[in-house]
């Protein structure tokens, strides 16, 4: 390349290459790395050791759409799940600027406020998606609406996914209630809150019958 750093475009005119220095694509990725290090919140207030990072969630979000999706096409007939992968990978993208807020069923525990956690979100897109591709934008809005049979697929994954991580911690013996929060009280004892905020959240029979699996090994990992 000449010292000018010039490229040619589609059309054969030269264009100037951006400046890594200023070029706001970096700096918005760079921002949306945040979510390598976001813990999630609801495992460090059950004081779970080294809990999980968003970023490691929608992995497994990303990974139970590959690997168990086709199971649901009986729910959600004509369900496109490489497109489902790009909201997988989007979906919590958000949360590199506002943080992570767990869902709780305890009581005692002050509810979210769901219209200032939306207009939170909607303003980090800003200068998280911004800079890129308008389809960065287009998935995170479509995983947000719900209403697409593959929005509803990543919910689905992304509800079953703290399941099936509640095992793995209770299995391997990862977590001390003692060692949670001393402020958050709470009516559950152990990770079973987790089941009991994702039970009624789940649209579909296939994602109940998953569920209802998941829940019996974690029962049977948390009587040993």
């Amino acid at each position: 390349m000449d010292s000018d750093d010039s490229v040619a475009d589609d059309a054969g005119d030269e264009v100037s290459a951006p400046d890594a220095d200023s070029d706001p694509a970096l700096d918005a990725l760079c921002d949306a790395y945040a979510l390598k290090d976001e813990r999630r919140t609801g495992w460090q207030l059950r004081g779970v050791d080294d809990p999980e990072s968003v970023a490691a969630h929608s992995w497994g979000i990303a990974y139970l759409v590959m690997a168990l999706g086709d199971r649901f096409r009986a729910d959600l007939p004509g369900v496109d799940l490489d497109r489902a992968l790009r909201l997988a990978v989007v979906h919590d993208v958000a949360e590199a600027e506002t943080g992570d807020v767990a869902t709780r069923a305890d009581s005692t525990a002050e509810p979210p406020d769901s219209d200032a956690k939306e207009a939170a979100e909607r303003e980090a897109m800003v200068v998280l998606a911004g800079p890129l591709p308008d389809r960065v934008r287009d998935v995170w809005e479509e995983y947000e609406v719900r209403e697409s049979p593959e929005a509803v697929l990543v919910k689905e994954c992304d509800l079953l996914d703290v399941c099936l991580q509640a095992v793995i911690y209770e299995r391997d013996d990862r977590y001390d209630p003692a060692a949670g929060d001393p402020n958050a009280f709470r009516e559950y004892d152990d990770l079973d809150e987790f089941f009991a905020t994702t039970e009624p959240r789940l649209q579909t029979e296939t994602g109940r019958d998953l569920f209802e699996r998941l829940r019996e090994r974690y029962r049977i990992a948390r009587d040993q």
